[in-house]
């Protein structure tokens, strides 16, 4: 029965199923939940005691306390009931965000509303929510906090006050509810909008990491491929040797003379499996060379992209007195992100990719570009975000879409396919890892310019750990 086996995917795919597999957006610990109930009503009730038995402000004291046993109970049950290291899904979370703001707005209807200063707290719950909750769930918390203070506003017992009712002119409890109202918007949208941004980078750092891991581990399959062809070839010699005396002695009627006939196909086709995999470059001599004159790793890097359509022409250029090339290190981050470049410059393409390699006694540069239709100008300045798919959409993808590894498909599907930006996010950071600086840009003919400029000192150091 023959083996099927699955076309690679690439990183982009890879995180993009990393994403789905993870869970939910509002994994909140239930121990800092009720952590934060208990600390709440201990808050509450100090302060209520407070105001009646110190200050003798009048309150409705056991409706308050009422409310507060309600929060306390609500906190003892899920205590007592479920595992402290529990996680609550979205849904759950936000319920319980809710029930806090609701009996929050209760205590608060009874001690002044929006006269009393507390109300800032109601606040707090949309905060927490837009940091860790997905934006459905923000939203309704929101909505939620705006009722409550507009309810606030108009229903409320007066706030205890030593002698007469204390009393906010209408226009300022106008005022207030706004600014509040206001408040309670800004803060979900800001909040939510920098932990998401925070949230689409660390996913796609996950992805940075996850192909370099890769690029180390095909490097290192390599070597082993290598060293396993080299240290095969003796036995096996010995097992052809002696396949063939067996051959040879075995009369023509002998049973065993197919069975040694046999062994000695087997162990030739052996020799030339291995002789194949120590022929293979990218598994073999390329390892052994981990110091590579800058063009040179340029065209190792852009190999297995190429394209009989189009023309890689590179040009090494020295700006200073040193003629001969200078030497970089083949690491992992420097082939992937530069393969990652060219291929993208490659794919899309209309007949030529011209790089320039260009070199003083203070740095090194090479320059991509090609004569496809360039980086939309309105996106350049966002090139090397992440997750930037809503934005390639509006231009139906273009040189943004650039793919990471080996994958499968059209080049027309993935020109059209659901791409998130990674490619280039995942190339910028790792050639910034081995000390280079990426620029992007559109040259003089309309087609995409990419420049990776490095110290020469970087340079150095990165070939001293080779």
């Amino acid at each position: 029965m023959s083996e099927v086996t699955s076309p690679p995917i690439s990183e982009t795919e890879a995180a993009r199923r990393r994403a789905s597999r993870r869970p939910a957006r509002g994994r909140v610990r239930l121990r800092t939940l009720l952590a934060i109930r208990w600390v709440a009503v201990t808050g509450q009730a100090a302060s209520l005691l407070f105001v009646d038995f110190v200050l003798g402000y009048p309150i409705p004291l056991l409706l308050a306390v009422t409310a507060v046993a309600a929060l306390a109970a609500a906190t003892l049950v899920p205590q007592i009931r479920r595992k402290a290291n529990a996680r609550l899904n979205d849904r759950e979370s936000a319920l319980y965000f809710a029930f806090d703001m609701v009996q929050l707005s209760v205590l608060l209807a009874l001690t002044g509303g929006l006269h009393n200063p507390f109300s800032l707290l109601l606040l707090a719950p949309v905060t927490v929510s837009a940091a860790a909750l997905s934006f459905r769930s923000t939203l309704g918390l929101t909505a939620l906090a705006i009722t409550c203070i507009n309810i606030l506003a108009l229903f409320h017992l007066p706030l205890p006050w030593p002698g007469s009712s204390f009393d906010l002119p209408p226009i300022f409890v106008f005022g207030l509810t706004i600014a509040l109202g206001l408040a309670v918007v800004f803060i979900s949208v800001y909040v939510f909008k920098v932990a998401e941004e925070s949230r689409r980078v660390t996913d796609a750092l996950m992805a940075v990491q996850s192909a370099l891991d890769r690029e180390q581990r095909i490097s290192s399959v390599g070597a082993l491929a290598a060293a396993a062809a080299h240290e095969l070839g003796s036995p096996l010699g010995t097992i052809s040797l002696i396949a063939k005396e067996l051959t040879n002695e075995l009369p023509a009627e002998s049973p065993y003379r197919a069975d040694a006939e046999l062994l000695l196909s087997q162990a030739d086709r052996c020799r030339h499996i291995l002789a194949e995999i120590a022929a293979r470059p990218e598994q073999s001599s390329h390892d052994h060379f981990h110091v590579l004159a800058a063009p040179l790793l340029v065209e190792l890097a852009a190999e297995p992209f190429l394209r009989p359509s189009v023309a890689l022409r590179i040009e090494a250029r020295s700006e200073g007195g040193e003629q001969d090339p200078p030497l970089m290190p083949r690491r992992p981050e420097i082939m992937h992100g530069l393969g990652n470049l060219l291929q993208n410059a490659i794919e899309f393409a209309k007949e030529e990719v011209q790089v320039v390699v260009a070199w003083s006694r203070a740095e090194l540069s090479i320059t991509i570009t090609d004569d496809g239709v360039g980086f939309p100008p309105d996106l350049l300045a966002r090139l090397g975000d992440p997750y930037i798919s809503a934005a390639m959409r509006r231009y139906g993808g273009g040189k943004l879409v650039g793919r990471v590894g080996s994958g499968g498909g059209r080049a027309a599907d993935r020109r059209k396919g659901d791409h998130m930006g990674l490619g280039i996010f995942i190339a910028q950071n790792l050639l910034e890892r081995s000390g280079g600086n990426v620029q992007f840009g559109n040259n003089d003919f309309g087609g995409a310019e990419v420049k990776v400029v490095w110290p020469r000192s970087a340079l150095a150091h990165e070939a001293s750990r080779e």
